[in-house]
């Protein structure tokens, strides 16, 4: 039986090659640190960013990682939604900040409208509902151990909801704490870049960053208490020393692995790959300002140009999984998808209806990595079928979705599209509702305007599903967008579910992947 400062020592500083088993009560996580660039949940972006901080934070509830139409609570016990879409949640009794501070509803108060306030990256999540720094007064107050949240804009209180479940936007900061270590009016913004006052099941030890970071189990935690003593989280940008680690038991869990290590640890019995539905979409889309996809025959040729069921079983495994609407499975209103095949004899027959009976040439532009290469090479191919010559641009990213973004490209294979709240709307926002379709409204952030894609009736559709109360109304409305949206023959046309898989040794139980990435690791447990 190892001495735990001795096991914590080797799994610290072992070098590749020597073996040195994690310690019983400690999870070991290898990961890149390079986007952890913050521990102020107000600032985080990103997926490892995300999971670190909702393990030392907590929010009034918890999105459910398996149901997506399920809220639970988190330090909301409780809550009930008003007539008019208000939301009152009741803080349970006894939760504290590690500090030992009681969590109370001014602390939450303080911390949304901190956030707010701040206008960092939290901040945008707030801001398209409605919430601005000059305005929260109106709508957030507390009274008691419970804080009221009036609607801002018109929305469906299950968005509500999720915004409460999102760290970025809603981490509960010990108030008393961070102002304790305020300088020059920052809110404890520098004191919590670098420190945590939070409520969660675990409390940072320590952070070096692009080093390590050491979470330790919060004994007075008010739920259910962690299995395991510490976690420890190692930098290890290399996807190939992540493999190598894990396979010799010097980490427990691997994430941000590349898919061809990914697919090579899948044959390992001694580990196990849990891959889950994360947010948004790959896809093809083409630019509706250009002449000849403003024609929705030849959209809809090019929809009888893609080998859907081929790009998904041969090069997105362990990327996405088959989705084809633009509203993501799990949610409500949520439908099967369409059996789109490959038709070269109906897509030639549409081109020459549309004056392109030779087809045409085309600039198709593309990341220059896996998958989108690889999607972008089968497209290519399945074009040129029907004479639509599609030549391959690759890039970074700013070289590819920049012109995107200002409306300036013929088609792209990319990736977006919102669900990150596991609403309908969430998707419908980033891809289908486009407010103002003309060039100098910029809304660069919207993926349905960079394709000019607009439709009035389905702007209005997505309005009006979005204040329906009646649920079973409500569902029946966003069939009917999907339908709607399908019968245009929209600019953009979803290919996969974008899927984010995790490594993991056989021994570790508990561990549950998170579309949102708040992937919380008190249930983890090691069977040894």
């Amino acid at each position: 039986m190892k001495h735990v400062a001795l096991a914590t020592a080797l799994t610290l500083s072992a070098p590749i090659g020597v073996l040195a088993d994690t310690p019983a009560d400690q999870l070991v996580v290898g990961l890149s640190m390079n986007n952890i660039l913050t521990l102020d949940p107000a600032a985080i972006s990103g997926r490892e960013a995300t999971g670190v901080i909702a393990n030392l934070y907590d929010t009034l509830v918890e999105l459910d990682a398996i149901d997506k139409t399920k809220v639970n609570p988190g330090l909301a016990g409780s809550w009930t939604v008003a007539d008019d879409g208000a939301v009152t949640f009741t803080l349970r009794d006894g939760a504290k900040f590690s500090s030992g501070n009681p969590v109370t509803a001014d602390d939450v108060v303080w911390s949304i409208k901190r956030n707010i306030g701040l206008g960092l990256v939290g901040a945008g999540v707030w801001s398209s509902f409605g919430y601005k720094a000059n305005n929260i007064d109106q709508f957030l107050s507390a009274d008691g151990n419970r804080i009221t949240i009036k609607p801002a804009q018109p929305t469906d209180p299950q968005l509500t909801l999720a915004i409460f479940g999102k760290p970025d936007a809603s981490a509960i900061i010990d108030k008393k704490t961070a102002l304790g270590h305020e300088a020059n009016g920052d809110q404890g913004a520098a004191w919590l870049k670098i420190n945590a006052a939070g409520s969660g099941a675990f409390s940072l030890t320590r952070w070096s960053s692009n080093e390590m970071l050491i979470l330790t189990r919060f004994d007075d935690y008010w739920g259910e208490k962690p299995r395991m003593k510490r976690v420890i989280y190692r930098h290890m940008p290399e996807s190939q020393t992540k493999r190598l680690m894990l396979e010799k038991g010097d980490v427990d869990v691997a994430i941000g692995l590349s898919v061809p290590d990914i697919a090579a640890l899948s044959k390992n019995p001694e580990v196990e790959v849990q891959s889950t539905p994360s947010s948004g979409f790959y896809f093809l889309a083409m630019s509706m300002k250009d002449e000849k996809f403003k024609n929705p025959d030849v959209r809809l040729a090019v929809r009888y140009l893609v080998d859907y069921d081929g790009i998904n079983k041969t090069i997105m495994p362990n990327y996405g999984t088959r989705r084809l609407r633009p509203v993501a499975e799990g949610v409500i209103g949520s439908l099967p998808d369409p059996d789109y095949k490959v038709d070269v004899a109906k897509a030639k027959e549409l081109l020459a209806k549309a004056g392109y009976p030779d087809g045409f040439p085309v600039r198709l532009l593309t990341l220059n990595e896996p998958p989108f290469t690889d999607t972008a090479t089968a497209i290519q191919a399945t074009l040129a079928q029907a004479g639509i010559k599609a030549e391959i641009v690759q890039g970074a990213g700013d070289q590819i979705y920049g012109p995107m973004r200002e409306r300036k490209f013929e088609m792209i294979v990319g990736r977006g599209g919102g669900g990150q709240e596991p609403h309908p709307h969430s998707n419908l926002r980033a891809l289908v509702i486009n407010p103002n379709n003309a060039d100098d409204a910029k809304l660069s952030g919207i993926i349905g305007w960079r394709t000019s894609f607009y439709d009035a009736q389905l702007n209005d559709m997505s309005g009006k599903a979005l204040v329906e109360r009646d649920k079973a109304r409500q569902k029946a409305m966003y069939e009917d967008i999907q339908r709607r949206y399908e019968e245009l023959v929209p600019a953009l046309q979803p290919i996969s579910a974008v899927v984010d898989s995790v490594v993991y040794r056989a021994d570790i139980k508990g561990y549950q992947n998170h579309y949102g990435w708040t992937v919380r690791l008190r249930s983890v447990s090691k069977q040894r």
